[in-house]
């Protein structure tokens, strides 16, 4: 389990990286400002899908669902500015 939430934390660290590379990047598209400001906004809100005072599967909602809207927005990147974050990444 610990080893799974390691690999889960890494990949989602490298995703929200190579997103706030793209979201500096000089022709960032407005749709993606706009879908992480959203994720943030889910992020902090006290409403969610499955509410986190219920055991294990309140957070678990989070942590499935805000590294698929993290990768689902990389993948819609336009190729320039994916590449220039994919770079500055490392």
């Amino acid at each position: 389990m610990f080893k799974r939430l390691t690999l889960l934390w890494s990949v989602v660290r490298g995703d929200a990286r190579q997103l706030w590379f793209a979201l500096r990047h000089p022709a960032a598209p407005g749709w993606l400002k706009v879908g992480t400001a959203l994720i943030a906004l889910y992020l902090l809100s006290p409403v969610d899908i499955v509410p986190d005072w219920l055991p294990v599967i309140g957070v678990l909602d989070d942590l499935v669902l805000v590294p698929l809207a993290i990768r689902w927005l990389l993948r819609r990147l336009p190729p320039d500015v994916a590449e220039a974050a994919a770079r500055r990444r490392g």
